[in-house]
């Protein structure tokens, strides 16, 4: 007795027939294609047993329905972008919705490296130095303009130059007599003690720290002996060819400030009338 060869749904013989081999039974082609076959996303009709099936995000297509929405480009062996729920090849994408690049105006390929700045996009080979013409790559730069300048030729062109070391000014510097100066650079002429952010003066254009202006220039107090300045708002009284801090011209008899007040030389000495009267 011949034993029995049917197909698993409709039951009828499958001998002589073509039949696919299921985990639960064979089956006809009809049934199979009815029962297991998937729908193609875009034309909607079954996908036959007999048809190359393409799959791509949970959509199944026939190959010939695998194809660019723009040219009609079939895209089974292409590379391909999605885009919302069109698929499109990559020249489409690229006209479409990929930018351009601003040196040499073709297309920045998706996934290929470049440099987008102030709206603009570049190749990364395209962005070059506008002085040394040498891709500037990743590396820090300064727009100037139209123009783009690596960092060293930046300096090299456009900084200013510290008027001590003659090397350029990249960040802080201080300026004296409309002169830049690196803070490092700006330093007592005497001492060679840091002069930014410190009180100084100039002798012959030359700039001094307090102490040593007033060690090497200043007017000397008749009484004290120390340096007249002028700093902090102090004051002083000249007479003849000597003179004094305010706080130093006292009556060498009695100490009584004599600022404002009328007074007697006496040899090297200075005295209130009281004083002198008594003499």
């Amino acid at each position: 007795m011949t034993e029995c060869f049917d197909c698993d749904n409709c039951k009828e013989s499958l001998y002589g027939r073509k039949y696919i081999q299921m985990d639960n039974g064979p089956y006809c082609i009809p049934c199979y294609d009815a029962h297991f076959a998937n729908t193609c996303d875009e034309c909607k009709e079954l996908i036959g047993h007999d048809c190359r099936e393409l799959y791509y995000e949970d959509r199944h297509y026939h190959e010939h329905c695998f194809r660019c929405f723009r040219c009609d480009r079939s895209l089974a062996d292409e590379p391909f972008t999605c885009q919302g729920e069109e698929l499109l090849c990559n020249d489409c994408y690229c006209s479409e919705f990929s930018s351009k690049c601003i040196a040499c105006e073709k297309t920045v390929m998706p996934g290929s490296r470049k440099l987008e700045y102030n709206g603009q996009t570049w190749h990364e080979h395209c962005f070059i130095c506008s002085s040394c013409q040498q891709p500037i790559g990743s590396r820090s730069f300064i727009p100037d303009k139209k123009d783009y300048y690596c960092v060293p030729c930046y300096e090299s062109k456009f900084a200013p130059r510290c008027t001590r070391c003659k090397k350029t000014l990249t960040k802080g510097g201080v300026t004296y007599r409309d002169e830049p100066w690196h803070k490092e650079c700006f330093v007592c002429t005497g001492c060679k003690t840091p002069l930014a952010g410190q009180q100084f003066t100039s002798q012959d254009d030359n700039p001094y720290c307090v102490k040593c202006f007033g060690n090497l220039y200043a007017k000397k107090c008749s009484a004290c002996t120390k340096p007249i300045t002028g700093f902090g708002g102090g004051k002083y009284v000249s007479f003849e060819d000597r003179h004094w801090h305010h706080n130093c011209f006292n009556c060498a008899r009695c100490n009584t400030s004599l600022v404002g007040k009328g007074f007697i030389p006496d040899n090297d000495e200075i005295l209130c009338r009281d004083c002198s009267s008594d003499l």
